[in-house]
């Protein structure tokens, strides 16, 4: 920690990550040594696995054991409850039993029936106990489906998820211009505050409708949050692209980090923790990254 800023990266296990051969030892060759090793590099990560199926407690439980007593998950919802499109496949058996449905049509939070999506929210929050015990869960973060605009049925649902995780530290993060553009930026800031939501500061690229300006404010006394998605414009919306990870390939120089750490200064002013995430995961972009963001952050300090 520098001040009460953490920095840390999305996701330890990424497949680019672990080939590259650059971050881990040759001798972590296991989920538990290098969650063990990352732990030892960084106080921070935020757990992606999250948002493409649903976690449960019995492997919360084993992060909790092999991190330190200090150690912070940021932890992402699951996709279905952002509004993005979901296969059956990726649901508990179960559920996918329960629903009946095609397994290859995707689904939409809409499309659930009430008391099965009433199971699915109990089951996440399950999954986030052994985490919350542990004193080591941070910001549960929603990252909205870019089609999830600033309209009475967009707003209806972020209220929905805020109120359905009731307890817990929820980060809100847009991916629709309709939410800061013009005034509805101040509209957007004030209703997160008013509903307890973590603004998420988003650094991406820009000129695309699924983009969101870079609004460097917190809305929470608790946390102020920044993900750092890269500014790689050829990629952001490429289709076809073998991994996740390739649509944010992108690192970040020195001068551009440089130019942030007065702003993550000002954001860490305004709340009581700052977590700055970088989710530049194609290979180790994002640990070179946090590394350098965190030197920067220190030189500034000392």
């Amino acid at each position: 920690m520098i001040g009460n800023i953490l920095v840390g990266t999305a996701s330890w296990t990424d497949k680019t990550l672990i080939a590259c051969g650059r971050f881990y030892p040759p001798a972590c060759r296991t989920a538990e040594q290098r969650l063990r090793f990352y732990a030892q590099q960084f106080p921070l990560v935020e757990v992606d696995s999250s948002y493409y199926a649903m976690p449960t407690p019995q492997v919360a439980q084993l992060w909790a054991q092999r991190t330190p007593a200090d150690f912070t998950f940021n932890v992402k919802a699951f996709r279905l409850f952002t509004g993005h499109q979901t296969l059956p496949s990726v649901l508990p058996r179960d559920v996918q039993r329960a629903l009946g449905a095609d397994g290859s049509r995707n689904l939409y939070y809409a499309d659930i029936p009430a008391e099965i999506r009433d199971e699915l929210w109990r089951r996440f929050i399950e999954a986030l106990q052994p985490l919350q015990a542990a004193g080591k869960l941070g910001a549960v973060h929603f990252q909205f489906a870019p089609w999830v605009l600033r309209n009475r049925a967009g707003i209806a649902h972020v209220e929905h998820c805020a109120e359905r995780m009731a307890g817990h530290l929820v980060a809100a993060e847009f991916r629709h211009g309709t939410w800061f553009h013009g005034e509805a930026l101040e509209k957007t800031l004030e209703w997160e505050r008013a509903l307890g939501l973590v603004h998420t500061v988003v650094d991406s690229p820009q000129g695309f409708a699924n983009c969101v300006p870079c609004v460097w404010e917190a809305t929470h006394p608790k946390l102020a949050l920044l993900r750092l998605h890269g500014r790689n414009r050829e990629t952001w919306n490429q289709k076809g692209l073998a991994a996740s990870s390739a649509r944010f390939d992108y690192q970040y120089s020195h001068d551009e980090l440089a130019a942030m750490v007065p702003e993550i200064e000002h954001l860490a002013s305004l709340a009581d923790h700052v977590h700055v995430i970088f989710n530049t995961n194609h290979e180790d972009q994002g640990q070179v990254g946090a590394r350098m963001m965190r030197e920067l952050l220190r030189v500034k300090a000392r």
